[in-house]
């Protein structure tokens, strides 16, 4: 739906938008949490769906795996790699597909302390992108407890096509400590 102000300029109402399912196996070493998926994304019901997104060209150098897998060989693959996809957010309204648009304060978190804590061999949280982190940092570190002291955070540089300063072999180089821990 859209509004017409004063201006003359026409506003996207903000849309209600529900995450998709953590894609987490027993063994996962690496937990990569994004915010809260694009539209492409939801529409698909993929993560990192867009085209452009540089995400499984990402996890393909990291871990060859092969991004030209079917969406389900790649999840697969990406968890027998020890990567599990899930998001901080799990509910929000938004104007788009852009974290700047998720309007503040109609953020639900998912249950990610909950997840953690069953998942003993997790040595790893890979935020994809600042509002990733930011959002780790409001609803989950304060309920991690003592699980926190024993996890490697990062706050890594988004690969949304909307971050087109980080092409992919600078993208590489930055989360290059999520193919540490699993090769360690």
């Amino acid at each position: 739906m859209r509004d017409i102000h004063a201006s003359g300029d026409t506003v996207t109402n903000p849309t209600l938008c529900i995450g998709l399912p953590a894609q987490v196996s027993a063994g996962c070493r690496v937990l990569v949490l994004g915010s809260m998926p694009g539209v492409a994304s939801l529409h698909a019901a993929q993560y990192y769906a867009h085209p452009r997104n540089r995400f499984w060209p990402l996890m393909s150098a990291l871990t060859g795996i092969n991004a030209g897998l079917s969406y389900v060989d790649r999840l697969q693959a990406l968890q027998s790699a020890g990567v599990g996809l899930w998001d901080v957010i799990g509910q929000c309204e938004r104007r788009g597909s852009l974290d700047a648009a998720i309007v503040r304060g109609s953020e639900v978190p998912n249950a990610v302390a909950d997840l953690v804590g069953q998942l003993p061999a997790l040595a790893a949280v890979a935020c994809n992108g600042a509002t990733a982190h930011a959002a780790f940092v409001r609803y989950i570190l304060p309920v991690l407890g003592e699980r926190a002291a024993s996890l490697s955070v990062w706050s890594l540089p988004s690969t949304s096509p909307a971050n087109a300063a980080w092409p992919l072999p600078r993208l590489q180089v930055a989360w290059q400590p999520v193919a540490d821990v699993l090769a360690g």
